[in-house]
């Protein structure tokens, strides 16, 4: 059966609500999935490891008997790796360190300054989180690139410690997530999933150390639980299915943009690739070697299903019609598949990473370029940015006053406190003058 994605074109009339229709993503659960993750979460609180062991069983199909048989030994991590084929172990290393490097220039460092020269000085401290937990799903596919996309930078950080944990459906583990655990500098693992594995991150239990803060990605379950548990630790956020839009001003081989859209689609049936050019006949060609393509592929039945509910080819009349386009999307990945990309970039205003030129598709970002692979989705770029070392580290403000700086400051205090009202903070400030 050919592939049907949706054709749209920003000439119709409804062009604006088909689009809203096409792209709107609730990412949050319904209900029962509220109320269900809320009893687990419960339940991990009260019971600690027991419910650990028992969710475990249930849901996992593992049959492990105490705390101590969840937890991983470095050594076995570290077998792993060594058990890798060495072209395996190379790729790791390889964007191990890019992503390190890149990441590296992220850093921010602790600074001060003198005010008006009266003996006030101001400043910020930057001080790395302590603990932090790592989510990684044992779903549909492993994804050793999250593992090292969401520990490295906690690592360059400075985070004390990192505690990922993961389930192991039917005691099975992935060994290439556990080698990339073991080279991103993962400090514990542990073979938990799900809302439990959130809530035991969240409050602790005798085997879990509570964090300060969850990242990674998981299915509805675990975004409910860390929506739930928000405000108790940090989360990085609420990830929806994976978006690519590709831009293309021809000429280019359609070949290459059916790939890079089934890129995404095979994710997940719920994904969303989208191509965005002017050129009909163009169009017609990607589609073409979509249908020739997709039975080549092994995840051909989720591309399937992502293409034909998610996607859409959208015609546009210009440069400035597609740029309107992509900055109402807000796409997680973004291509620019055109001869001057940079031209192009001061207009985009929304986009998790973009991808400029035709010879940069977007896998090598999600797994070596070096920028994170953890974006922002469903139109959340508006506000949000790609996962960093900034997400994994505290800001503290200092302020310090000699005599004459306090006597200064308490001046201006003493007014506008007094002016709300508040004596106790007015008269704290005078006494020092």
């Amino acid at each position: 059966m050919p592939l049907t994605p949706k054709r749209l074109s920003t000439t119709d009339a409804e062009f604006s609500a088909q689009l809203r229709a096409l792209t709107a993503w609730d990412t949050v659960s319904d209900r029962a999935h509220e109320a269900r993750v809320a009893d687990i979460i419960a339940a991990v609180r009260a019971e600690g490891d027991a419910a650990l062991l028992r969710f475990t069983r249930d849901f996992d199909r593992y049959p492990v008997a105490s705390g101590a048989e969840l937890v991983l030994s470095m050594d076995t991590l570290k077998g792993a790796y060594e058990g890798l084929a060495a072209p395996e172990r190379e790729a790791l290393n390889a964007a191990r360190d890019r992503i390190w490097s890149f990441h590296e220039a992220q850093t921010e460092s602790s600074w001060r300054f003198p005010d008006q020269g009266d003996g006030v000085v101001l400043g910020q401290e930057v001080r790395p989180m302590a603990r932090v937990g790592l989510y990684v799903p044992g779903g549909k596919a492993a994804y050793p690139s999250s593992v090292l996309m969401n520990a490295i930078p906690a690592k360059v950080a400075g985070v004390g410690m990192l505690q990922m944990v993961v389930p192991a459906p039917d005691g099975v583990l992935n060994p290439l997530v556990l080698a990339a655990a073991y080279v991103g500098g993962v400090d514990r693992v542990i073979t938990i999933g799900g809302a439990q594995a959130v809530a035991a991150l969240a409050y602790g239990t005798e085997t879990v150390l509570p964090v300060d803060k969850i990242v990674g990605p998981g299915n509805a379950w675990v975004a409910t639980a860390k929506r739930q548990v928000f405000g108790k630790v940090g989360i990085d956020m609420i990830a929806g299915p994976s978006e690519i839009l590709v831009y293309v001003e021809p000429p280019m081989d359609p070949h290459w943009v059916a790939m890079d859209l089934f890129s995404q689609a095979e994710h997940d049936e719920a994904a969303q690739p989208i191509l965005v050019c002017s050129d009909p006949q163009f169009m017609d060609a990607v589609l073409d070697a979509m249908d020739a393509l997709l039975p080549t592929l092994e995840r051909r039945e989720i591309i399937e299903a992502s293409i034909n509910h998610r996607c859409a080819l959208i015609r546009t009349v210009s440069r400035e019609d597609a740029i309107s386009v992509i900055n109402t999307v807000a796409p997680e990945h973004l291509e620019l598949a055109v001869d001057d990309p940079e031209a192009l970039l001061p207009l985009i205003q929304h986009a998790g990473a973009i991808f400029m030129g035709r010879y940069t598709p977007e896998a090598l970002g999600d797994y070596c370029a070096g920028p994170n692979h953890v974006l922002p989705t469903s139109g959340t770029a508006r506000f949000a940015s790609p996962l960093g070392v900034y997400d994994f580290v505290k800001r503290s403000s200092v302020i310090h006053c000699a005599p004459d700086g306090s006597a200064r400051l308490a001046r201006i205090a003493s007014v506008l406190a007094r002016g709300e009202g508040l004596t106790a903070h007015a008269r704290s400030a005078e006494y020092r003058q």
